[in-house]
């Protein structure tokens, strides 16, 4: 199995930073797309940012210029800082790897648990 763990959420003031980690682990042959979903309650689950493993990056229109998206590929590790953070951003941030177990699989989409980020106006 691959399992994501994310880390990093919190509460913190509109205005402020906050930097998300998720790493992937398990039985791992290849990662390819990885990326950050976030879910406000009453919502559906909505992008937030994308990176291939070649390190080209796709974000939703209103967290552009606010939040990067970044990889270490060694570590099967995606990051996402959020600066500027507005109360409209708070959710539960979920990590999402689309993974290959095996030289013999296909990708398959996997996903953490999330990590809750809630911002005080």
């Amino acid at each position: 199995q691959v399992q994501l763990v994310e880390s990093g959420g919190g509460l913190v003031q509109a205005g402020g930073s906050l930097r998300l980690s998720c790493a992937a682990s398990g039985s791992i042959f290849s990662i390819n797309a990885m990326g950050w979903y976030r879910q406000a309650p009453g919502k559906q689950r909505e992008l937030v940012a994308t990176i291939t493993s070649g390190g080209r990056t796709n974000y939703y229109d209103s967290v552009k210029g606010r939040f990067t998206i970044s990889r270490d590929n060694a570590k099967n590790t995606v990051y996402l800082q959020m600066n500027s953070l507005k109360p409209e951003d708070t959710a539960l941030y979920y990590c999402n790897a689309d993974a290959m177990r095996t030289r013999w699989d296909v990708f398959r989409a996997y996903w953490g648990q999330g990590t809750q980020v809630t911002v005080s106006s």
